[in-house]
């Protein structure tokens, strides 16, 4: 069903999700208040607008939504649709206390952020910021082979994935067709089936003479996986102390790091807290290892007294605005087997409109299905 007159969903989005995805709501009779930003809205006046009535929230990473929020939407607050894949900002045990479905838009963001993290390894290894900065800097000085400095190669060499769900696998895809060897860890599965098919393609490329030299893949342990890369790129969900047998918070630390080869690079386009920021910079300063590349922070936007933006590391540290999944088709296609804006009006529609015959553990968007077993 449609909203009719009768029964207009009033629906309070914290950020724009694009025009094509707003109008879809509008075009079915939805009363879509949202707000305009860039910057997020207090939860005061989330709570405000929860307060009021309205039958949906659509969200992003940056909204605390907890019981507070449930509880100023008792009766009439149906669901909370996330703009994102993770939902650390969300509180699942207050959303399951108060029987309210929350959404996510896992898959659609998938190949875009791998893509983005192998561009971060590239640019980050070939020193492609240093480079442009000579040539708008004027400091270019004649051709020479080896002056003033050289990147190191990708192809051939050896990547550590961790973390080998949806978008690890993506990225183990890309890398593979880079000829590069690929020690995989994964503190909870194991995808053994993927990782024979990965290693039968890279036989097989080696056996028509597309590849020169032969390639290899396996699961091994986090320390081997650190201290035999020369890429390392992190994939894994954010966990923290008591929430998992292997909590992933801090995995890159001042210990971890030194296990890594000094001449290894770092790539983060997983969860900010994930890597101890200050363990970082400090491996940084010291030679630890070569250099990193972070599209997640601990804290979003990223403060002015980072020690991540310290000028003495600016040559070994490159740093984007949690962009991996920020590409046209993946941020804003109104179709939801593409666009995170139409997963999250589809998971909208879903719950409200009561498809899959008004049950949430059905509607394949729904995080928190053990609410309503």
């Amino acid at each position: 069903m449609m909203a009719s007159d009768n029964k207009r969903f009033r629906v309070f989005a914290t950020a724009r999700f694009g025009d094509p995805a707003e109008n879809r709501l509008r075009e079915r009779g939805y009363d879509l208040e949202v707000f305009q930003g860039p910057e997020s809205p207090a939860k005061k006046l989330i709570i405000e607008k929860v307060k009021s009535g309205i039958d949906g929230l659509i969200t992003t990473l940056r909204d605390p939504i907890d019981a507070e929020v449930f509880e100023a939407g008792k009766g009439t607050l149906k669901v909370v649709a996330q703009i994102a894949v993770g939902f650390d900002n969300i509180n699942r045990a207050d959303a399951n206390k108060y029987k309210i479905p929350f959404t996510n838009t896992a898959d659609v963001l998938t190949e875009a952020t791998a893509e983005f993290a192998f561009f971060m390894m590239g640019m980050l290894a070939r020193k492609m910021w240093q480079s442009e900065r000579l040539v708008r800097e004027h400091t270019w000085p004649s051709w020479h082979p080896f002056l003033p400095f050289l990147g190191d190669e990708v192809t051939g060499k050896t990547i550590a994935v961790i973390g080998t769900g949806r978008i690890g696998l993506a990225m183990i895809k890309k890398c593979s067709g880079f000829d590069m060897n690929i020690l995989c860890y994964d503190p909870a599965y194991q995808n053994d089936k993927f990782i024979a098919a990965i290693q039968e393609l890279m036989d097989l490329r080696h056996a028509k003479g597309i590849q020169k030299e032969k390639t290899w893949i396996k699961y091994v342990d986090l320390e081997e996986a650190l201290g035999g890369a020369d890429y390392v790129s992190l994939h894994v969900p954010l966990l923290r102390e008591g929430e998992a047998d292997r909590p992933t918070y801090h995995l890159i630390n001042e210990n971890t790091l030194k296990l890594m080869k000094p001449t290894a690079y770092l790539i983060n386009s997983s969860r900010g807290p994930v890597v101890d920021e200050k363990a970082l910079a400090k491996a940084l300063k010291e030679k630890v290892i070569a250099g990193a590349a972070l599209d997640v922070f601990e804290k979003e936007p990223l403060s002015a007294d980072s020690p991540l933006l310290d000028a003495e590391i600016a040559d070994r540290m490159r740093l984007f605005h949690h962009f991996a999944s920020g590409a046209q088709i993946t941020r804003l296609s109104v179709d939801p087997d593409k666009g995170m804006a139409g997963r999250t009006v589809q998971a909208l529609i879903d719950v409200l409109e009561g498809n899959y015959g008004g049950d949430p553990t059905q509607m394949p968007y729904v995080v928190n299905k053990e609410a309503f077993k």
